[in-house]
C-alpha cells in the first residue's frame, strides 16, 4: 500500500511541477510512518507481493466484503508502467522503430528474479508498439530470454554502454545500484540523443540537465540541458 500511495502521491507531484522526493521525506519523519516503501517508480513486482494482494483481496470477496483498497492498490501498481509508457511516447514523439537502451529487466536490483516484473512488463508494452530494444541486466538476462526471446526487435548487450550504443533514448527500469554509477560522460557518448527516462530516480535531474541531458524521471520535474555541454 505504501508503494502504490508513493506512486499516487509522485503522479500528483508531476502535475502541479512537484518534487516527490521532498514530500516523500516529509511524510517518512513520522515515525507512525517511516521512510520504508516510499520510493517512486515503476510499480512493484516479484514473487510476493503482487500475488499475495491478490490472494488477499481473494479471501475478503470469497467472505463477502469490498476491500476496495487493494483493488486501488493493484490498479495503481499497474497503472504505473501505462504511464511510464507513456511518458516515453510524448518524449520521442512516435514509438514505432525507436532504438530504445533498456537497463534493467529483474524486478528490483541485486536478484535475477523476473517473475512479475514491471521491467519485463514495459519492455513487452515496448516491442507491442514496435521499437527495437536492447537490455542489459547485471543478473537477468538468461531468465528474461525465456519470456523476450532475442530477435529483430530484442537483442542483449554484454554492458550497459553497449547496450546504449546509438539508441535514440535510454531507459532505466530497475535499481541496481551499478546503474547509478554510471559514467555521464560515457553514456552521452554513446547514445544517439541525450534523452534518459528513469522510471527508478537514480539520478539527479540538475546533474543531469548540467551534463546536456535532457532526463525525465517519476515524480520530479523534467530536466533539460543547460549550456553546460559534454561533447
Amino acid at each position: 500500500m505504501k508503494i502504490s500511495f508513493i506512486n499516487a502521491i509522485a503522479n500528483l507531484c508531476e502535475a502541479v511541477d512537484a518534487n516527490v522526493e521532498e514530500v516523500a521525506s516529509g511524510i517518512g519523519l513520522d515515525e507512525r510512518i517511516g521512510s520504508r516503501f516510499l520510493r517512486p517508480g515503476i510499480g512493484y513486482g516479484g514473487s510476493c507481493f503482487p500475488k499475495d494482494v491478490a490472494a488477499f483481496r481473494s479471501v475478503a470477496e470469497q467472505l463477502g466484503l469490498d476491500f476496495g483498497l487493494l483493488t486501488e492498490v493493484e490498479k495503481i501498481n499497474q497503472y504505473q508502467k501505462k504511464r511510464f509508457l507513456s511518458k516515453v511516447r510524448s518524449t520521442l514523439w512516435t514509438l514505432r522503430g525507436k532504438r530504445l537502451a533498456v537497463l534493467g529487466l529483474a524486478f528490483k536490483g541485486d536478484t535475477d528474479d523476473i517473475r512479475e516484473s514491471p521491467a519485463i512488463g514495459l519492455a513487452q508494452m515496448l516491442l507491442a508498439e514496435g521499437c527495437l530494444l536492447t537490455a542489459y541486466d547485471p543478473a537477468a538476462m538468461t531468465r528474461a530470454q525465456s519470456v523476450l526471446p532475442p530477435s529483430r526487435q530484442m537483442r542483449y548487450a554484454d554492458d550497459p554502454y553497449a547496450a546504449m550504443n546509438d539508441a535514440d533514448a535510454l531507459l532505466l527500469l530497475t535499481d541496481w545500484p551499478e546503474f547509478a554509477r554510471l559514467d555521464l560522460k560515457g553514456i552521452h557518448m554513446a547514445l544517439r540523443y541525450p534523452i534518459v527516462i528513469d522510471g527508478r530516480n537514480l539520478f539527479d535531474p540538475a546533474v543531469m540537465a548540467s551534463n546536456g541531458f535532457t532526463y525525465l524521471s517519476i515524480g520530479r520535474p523534467a530536466a533539460h540541458p543547460s549550456r553546460i555541454q559534454v561533447r
